[in-house]
């Protein structure tokens, strides 16, 4: 029999104790890994983000709009191979308008070459180029609200009033994982048409992909002192710099939850020292049988060790077991319906594994103390002790 093996013979002794440590380590490593991978979903279109791909916007703020004629310029620079625009309409389905989704005016014969990651084909391609009031859907919406190609749809907006129908020509297909699979694009040139003489000839953003071999930082600069001159000034990023600047509006509440994960490993570690302290109380008789049969105070140490180790160990695996499930009902559901935030939910391996090892390695810590305590108590005075 060895230590390890002894340790985790000892946790039977007292089953209702060790079910219940088990269980809060569970519920504190489900915790940890639905907090750790509602972020890693958050940030996954900044990670994802286009290398070579830039985003130039309004100076002041994203909300305000700019001068189309800004395209041409942004167009012509050199080191610019593609560029489109596009504009946010902020549009819903009268039918479900608790239901929020991405809607988006552009330029058909160009978007789809700067953002390639959604996929239609030729055929679809030269439909949406072709009509008007073409759009095209993602299958997040096809599936949430049973549209496909051939239909004609209306959709409402939160920013341009007025009567809104679109034909849909395609579903796309998502070829990237940052890709939000719940976008409705549509002809800007539809909106652009019907919208008061102040709001004419705006648009929200360009996006620009830079040559192979140039960098994407260096043209964002050239890009934006094109227009340092101009009334209306921009602001140029990469595409994943300029994720992270939505996530920077948001920095507050994913640092609340990085702070409620330290807090949540914390308490198990706690529910772990507690339970090998009261169990190291109540064999201190056996540890001095231990020691006066010749075990030394660090066979001691390795045994409490391990057995927290081992509490640790079977608790985060316990949690792992639970989180799998949950992870998986909530990510269909916001991939579902939360698409343009939560692109990808998932459990990633790394993110299992940490969970598993810090329960470990909290469990052992936690029995540190309880066991240097037990190495120190003198044999003579262990076996009077009557627990």
């Amino acid at each position: 029999m060895t230590i390890p093996g002894l340790a985790a013979r000892n946790l039977k002794r007292n089953r209702l104790r060790t079910a219940l440590t088990v269980g809060g380590v569970a519920i504190a490593v489900l915790a940890f890994i639905l907090i750790r991978t509602v972020i890693a979903a958050w940030e996954i279109g900044a990670t994802s983000a286009a290398k070579d791909r830039l985003v130039t916007r309004h100076k002041v703020t994203f909300v305000m709009s700019m001068p189309k004629r800004y395209i041409e310029d942004i167009r012509q620079t050199p080191g610019i191979k593609e560029a489109s625009w596009a504009t946010w309409f902020g549009g819903k389905n009268p039918k479900a308008e608790n239901e929020f989704f991405m809607t988006i005016g552009v330029e058909p014969e160009t978007y789809l070459k700067v953002y390639d990651e959604f996929g239609i084909t030729p055929e679809e391609q030269k439909a949406f180029e072709s009509d008007r009031q073409a759009a095209i859907i993602g299958p997040v919406l096809a599936s949430k609200f049973g549209w496909k190609v051939g239909d004609t749809v209306r959709i409402d907006s939160s920013i341009y009033p007025g009567e809104w129908e679109f034909h849909i020509v395609a579903v796309y297909e998502a070829l990237r994982k940052s890709a939000a699979r719940d976008s409705f694009l549509f002809d800007w040139d539809y909106l652009n048409e019907a919208v008061p003489d102040r709001l004419k000839d705006q648009i929200g953003w360009v996006g620009s992909r830079v040559d192979d071999g140039k960098g994407a930082a260096e043209m964002a600069l050239v890009i934006d002192s094109k227009f340092d001159e101009k009334d209306v000034q921009t602001l140029s990023q990469d595409e994943g710099a300029f994720m992270q600047s939505f996530l920077g509006m948001m920095s507050t509440i994913l640092s609340a939850m990085n702070i409620v994960g330290v807090v949540i490993l914390g308490i198990m570690m706690l529910i772990l020292g507690n339970t090998v302290a009261m169990g190291v109380r109540e064999r201190v008789r056996e540890y001095g049988i231990m020691r006066a049969v010749g075990f030394m105070p660090s066979h001691v140490v390795t045994l409490i060790v391990s057995e927290a180790a081992v509490l640790g160990l079977v608790g985060g695996l316990t949690g792992l077991a639970i989180a799998v499930p949950v992870v998986a009902g909530m990510g269909g559901f916001l991939e579902e319906n939360m698409a343009a935030f939560f692109p990808i939910f998932r459990l990633n391996a790394s993110t299992a594994v940490i969970a598993v090892v810090i329960a470990i390695v909290l469990g052992a810590a936690a029995g540190v103390i309880p066991a240097w305590t037990a190495s120190r108590i003198k044999v003579i005075e262990a076996l009077r002790n009557v627990a």
